[in-house]
């Protein structure tokens, strides 16, 4: 199955952490949504989310992943109960195909919030991973954040930002 991440998910070591394999297959964007760092997560800072505007002018940029659709039990847990996973046509430098990706839940949102800057950090180094276009990065490099408290925390996720998957699989056949 096809899985379209714009946020965290975008950098292949986060999502390794949370999948048996990962199998990159490009970039993709999503028409007539935005994207938000307003989803309350369990940290109560902001995460990534998707907001449908049905304008065709807002556009979220992406990566494009193929996954083992039986072996999500990881990847739905770290989600968790805020998002829901629903599937959605996302356009590809090759064409439209259909993707699994996650949506806030609207009783978990919240504008308000600010994400921790190790998250905006997984976002960025996704995005740039990923060849997303520039002024796209600039705009998720201009995300305000604040510093996790937890250090601990922190510097766990900041570790995830330096580690290299092995659990990637890299082919000619990836879009």
């Amino acid at each position: 199955m096809f899985y379209f991440a714009y946020g965290s998910n975008m950098l292949i070591a986060r999502l390794a952490e949370r999948v048996p394999s990962v199998r990159p297959a490009g970039r993709a964007w999503l028409t007539g949504h935005q994207l938000h760092f307003h989803l309350n997560g369990s940290d109560e800072s902001g995460k990534c989310n998707i907001l449908f505007t049905g304008n065709d002018s807002d556009i979220v940029h992406g990566a494009l992943y193929e996954l083992d659709a039986d072996r999500l039990e990881r990847l739905h847990a770290a989600e968790g109960p805020p998002y829901a996973f629903v599937e959605l046509e996302v356009g590809t430098p090759q064409g439209s195909v259909l993707a699994a990706t996650y949506r806030g839940r609207p009783e978990y949102l919240d504008d308000r919030l600010v994400p921790f800057d190790w998250y905006r950090d997984f976002v960025t180094h996704g995005a740039r991973e990923h060849g997303l276009p520039g002024d796209y990065i600039a705009r998720l490099e201009a995300v305000p954040t604040w510093r996790d408290a937890d250090s601990r925390r922190a510097a766990h996720n900041r570790r995830i930002l330096q580690h290299q998957a092995t659990n990637v699989v890299r082919d000619s056949a990836a879009r």
